[in-house]
């Protein structure tokens, strides 16, 4: 009996003229035959998350190697690109280079997790016309490289970074503890004057 079955992540033909389809064709299913693709392409839509993404439209660069290998095609390389989006704080346009590395395997029709070394049921491959879609190898390393909570450079964060510290100031003023009685014997004997002995202390109490 074989593996595990793949599952598909694209059904039906892809678009070769898409910006993140490419074509392996030239790779011919040689291991060791590699090319590489340096290439300027429109962002897709919704690249990114609700608060900062890249926007729709707007260059990604990509610096790829596609190298042919036994199990299929392997994707490496680095993508870049500029998010814009707003600050948590003070709601203001907030932009940011962005630059992932990408690295994915797409395996030839009919290949089994087990044969391309994945540990799950999902292995992405070659579709018909022996296209591969990046877009979606793309999209999950960017949305990872992006924060959660973009912040400006500008005012609100002074505001912020002050506002913090006199709350941290004010925190420990109100949770100084108070004097450990057990040390107040001690505390007595610091106190006594010089060649002063503590029975001259107990006599004078």
């Amino acid at each position: 009996m074989g593996g595990r079955a793949v599952v598909k992540v694209h059904e039906g033909r892809l678009d070769p003229n898409a910006p993140l389809v490419l074509s392996t064709h030239e790779l011919g299913r040689r291991p060791g035959t590699m090319r590489t693709l340096r290439r300027t392409v429109p962002a897709p839509a919704d690249l990114g998350i609700a608060v900062i993404g890249v926007p729709e439209g707007s260059d990604l660069e990509l610096d790829l190697r596609l190298e042919a290998v036994m199990e299929g095609v392997l994707v490496s390389g680095t993508v870049r690109g500029r998010a814009v989006g707003e600050c948590v704080r003070c709601l203001t346009e907030v932009s940011q280079d962005v630059e992932v590395e990408v690295q994915e395997l797409f395996a030839y029709p009919g290949k089994t997790p087990a044969e391309v070394g994945e540990d799950d049921d999902e292995v992405r491959e070659i579709a018909p016309g022996e296209l591969i879609d990046l877009e979606p190898t793309v999209r999950d390393a960017i949305v990872l490289e992006l924060p959660f909570q973009p912040e400006c450079d500008g005012p609100c964060q002074q505001d912020y970074e002050i506002g913090v510290s006199e709350r941290t100031l004010g925190e420990a003023e109100d949770t100084e503890e108070p004097a450990d009685p057990r040390w107040a014997a001690l505390q007595g004997l610091l106190e006594q004057q010089p060649g002063q002995t503590p029975s001259d202390t107990r006599e004078k109490s």
